[in-house]
């Protein structure tokens, strides 16, 4: 089973994009976050066409999250399990979590994935901030008390969280802002404590590997980058996943590519292979950076 997570930064703008890994990477499930959609406009059909079945949780606009499989689609919970709450600032994003579509799960396969898309904090301090070490506390609380850690789960998406200094482009000058302060990492080794594994890092140790680019100053070609999107794998599939990469060739191409690249994990046997562009591009980034290849 291959499983991937990506923030596709609006599924409607990179439809095209998105079926197109499907055609290159073939992913058995496939979690989405960003997805700026109400449910009643989700591209269920497009998705059907493929061979998928959708299950969405969006509100239109903003935030939004997604899970397509080809192996199942059943006990589909959202948002927790509860309803959204009401929204007391429709106009602002990120500082009522709890009234923010973020979070989907479903079995599919014998296996429960949860799908998520944590808020992104903005200033440290900040009451968005706040409300994202709100969320993540809530995150932590409903995984304790409706999974168990020896069952089959992956809990991945877009975490906004980079949990070591390994994992952004250079810590000391990310140090002081979101997704490397102490609390949100500690709020990150919450989850890993609770009995998840970072799927990524069971196959992959070197440094330079990123999910996220900003858009400006040419950060994507440069490599300046973090880690932030994240399959994380409770213990029986930490000893089945065989594979882990993210393809920084889904970065690339026009028109405008989500500022994310998709992670994907493989459980029990390789699924298609794909060159995800790391070896090739080594030597260019070292360039662009300014230092020996």
């Amino acid at each position: 089973m291959r499983i991937a997570t990506w923030n596709v930064n609006s599924l409607k703008a990179r439809l095209e994009k998105v079926s197109w890994w499907i055609e290159r990477a073939r992913p058995d499930v496939l979690l989405m976050q960003e997805t700026k959609l109400t449910d009643a406009d989700a591209p269920t059909r497009a998705f059907r066409d493929l061979g998928y079945a959708l299950a969405h949780h969006g509100e239109g606009g903003w935030n939004g999250v997604a899970i397509a499989s080809r192996c199942g689609l059943e006990k589909v919970v959202r948002n927790f399990g509860e309803p959204l709450a009401p929204a007391r600032t429709p106009d602002v994003g990120d500082d009522e979590p709890l009234a923010e579509a973020r979070m989907i799960s479903a079995l599919c396969g014998g296996v429960r994935v949860v799908c998520l898309y944590a808020p992104n904090g903005r200033v440290v301090g900040s009451e968005f901030y706040e409300a994202k070490l709100v969320w993540f506390d809530r995150l932590a609380r409903w995984l304790a008390a409706a999974a168990k850690p020896d069952e089959p789960l992956v809990l991945g998406g877009d975490l906004n969280v980079a949990p070591t200094d390994a994992d952004v482009w250079d810590a000391r000058a990310c140090h002081g802002g979101t997704h490397v302060s102490p609390r949100e990492r500690e709020a990150f080794l919450r989850l890993l404590r609770w009995g998840l594994t970072d799927a990524y890092r069971l196959h992959h140790s070197e440094p330079g590997r990123y999910t996220w680019w900003d858009y400006r100053a040419g950060n994507f070609h440069k490599n300046y980058g973090m880690r932030i999107d994240h399959l994380l794998v409770s213990a029986p599939l930490a000893a089945r996943t065989v594979w882990a990469e993210i393809d920084r060739e889904a970065r690339k191409g026009k028109p405008i590519p989500s500022d994310h690249a998709p992670l994907a994990i493989d459980v029990d046997g390789p699924g298609c292979a794909f060159d995800a562009g790391w070896a090739s591009a080594e030597g260019r980034i070292a360039l662009r950076r300014g230092r020996p290849a």
